[in-house]
């Protein structure tokens, strides 16, 4: 068993605050991505299927025409074929999970009278159009399916648009597929990276434009939607997966390397750190992460993600480890503590928090309800997951009779004329003046 170098930081360390400092920082967009991106944004305006279909091969997808974007009804039917009848229902479960709590979520329209009157309030519909981008490539995630497609189903969506990247053979991975119809997809398209953000957002011969955007993807997919967004709503900019881990010495040191290794799991740019103001409990995580690490079928991929962007922090206290995790603003916080629901009020900036040790991350990626689409990189500080009401448009109604007119009209005359606005007064005025 060999030791897995990682980041390790510890109160002793004469640089230990600067470490943690830099360590915490996060990186900006890289330019040369983003000067990629526009070029196939500008690209898919003027050129649309012939730019998508040329941009999809260049970057290692399948030579396509475009009456092969859009994936027919059979190959949907043909799909559970390829599904093991053990996955499928796991599938139909994590559904029914993430439709659920998805319904406690939504919005609902309300209506009150003002202090004059007025009769206002809201009203919550669903978007009519939406695009969602599921990532495939080396691991097609039916997961993300389920937390998106799920999402804009239950909220009424009418049109659930899917991108996603097809393998080399044109093909998308069955499971994939029949996660996606049993979720809720009207439309699939087997296409992925910036090409198709840009095409959902802009629309070409072959794909109608979007209202909004949602989904994860790579740096590409990312900030395709950051510089799409205004033609089109966009709901995050999610980037590589982070996990946090904070861990008293009564944490069990296995079960905290495994969810550090099923971060590592998400391949490159993925950031898993332990917090704990234990000495014992950070040797033996180090410990149990080379002795896991074997057995894994993806060793060799997680490998560099441990030692790139892994880190076990040694804090001066828990307090401390709860106050560095709060500053973190992790995707996924996992509270290895006792009272964690108590001590967790003191976190207001994690996408998701994981309350005590029998609660692993991946049961908030594959299950448990809520959208596992959580904000990533610091954004947790700002914003937060992706929720059904976010599927939802609001807008304000406002309605007035004689009597409400009546006593608003002067209080609007006046604010008018506060800021030299006659006409608006006399717009209200006018209503209730005899003719």
């Amino acid at each position: 068993m060999l030791p897995i170098p990682m980041r390790i930081h510890r109160p002793s360390d004469p640089d230990y605050s600067q470490s943690i400092a830099k360590l915490f920082r996060r990186s900006e967009p890289d330019p040369a991505v983003a000067r990629t991106v526009r070029e196939v944004i500008r690209a898919i305006r003027a050129k649309g299927d012939a730019a998508l279909l040329r941009f999809t091969e260049k970057f290692g997808g399948p030579r396509l025409a475009p009456a092969d974007l859009m994936i027919p009804p059979e190959e949907f039917r043909a799909s559970v074929r390829g599904v093991d009848s053990g996955v499928r229902a796991a599938l139909r479960e994590a559904r029914a999970n993430v439709s659920a709590f998805a319904r406690k979520s939504l919005r609902r329209d309300w209506a009150m009278r003002n202090r004059q009157g007025a009769r206002v309030g809201e009203r919550f519909d669903a978007f009519r159009r939406v695009g969602i981008y599921v990532p495939g490539g080396t691991a097609p995630l039916v997961s993300t399916a389920v937390m998106t497609v799920t999402l804009a189903k239950t909220a009424g969506v009418g049109e659930i648009v899917v991108a996603t990247p097809a393998g080399a053979d044109g093909r998308v991975a069955p499971a994939l597929l029949w996660a996606l119809r049993l979720c809720g997809a009207t439309e699939v398209y087997r296409v992925g990276g910036a090409q198709a953000v840009a095409a959902l957002a802009f629309g070409t011969e072959s794909i109608r434009p979007v209202q909004k955007i949602f989904g994860p993807g790579n740096a590409y997919v990312v900030e395709a939607k950051r510089q799409v967004f205004g033609r089109v709503a966009i709901d995050l900019i999610p980037g590589p997966s982070e996990v946090l881990v904070v861990a008293d010495h009564r944490a069990e040191p296995a079960w905290i390397a495994a969810d550090l290794l099923a971060q590592a799991e998400h391949g490159k740019g993925s950031v898993a750190g332990l917090l704990t103001p234990s000495a014992k409990v950070l040797r033996a995580v180090e410990r149990e992460i080379a002795r896991q690490l074997p057995a894994l079928s993806r060793a060799s991929h997680l490998a560099p993600v441990l030692e790139n962007n892994t880190f076990l922090i040694q804090t001066r206290s828990l307090d401390e480890a709860l106050r560095l995790a709060d500053d973190f603003a992790p995707e996924h916080l996992s509270l290895f503590i006792k009272d964690a629901r108590r001590e967790s009020v003191k976190i207001r900036s994690a996408g998701a928090i994981f309350l005590g040790d029998k609660s692993p991350v991946a049961a908030g990626d594959f299950l448990a309800g809520p959208s596992h689409e959580l904000p990533t990189g610091g954004a947790g500080h700002s914003f937060p997951g992706l929720t059904v009401d976010q599927f939802q448009r609001r807008t304000s109604l406002l309605e007035f009779d004689a009597r409400s007119i009546a006593h608003s009209a002067p209080l609007i005359a006046a604010l008018s004329a506060a800021e030299g606005l006659d006409a608006h007064g006399h717009s209200a005025t006018i209503r209730i003046t005899p003719a």
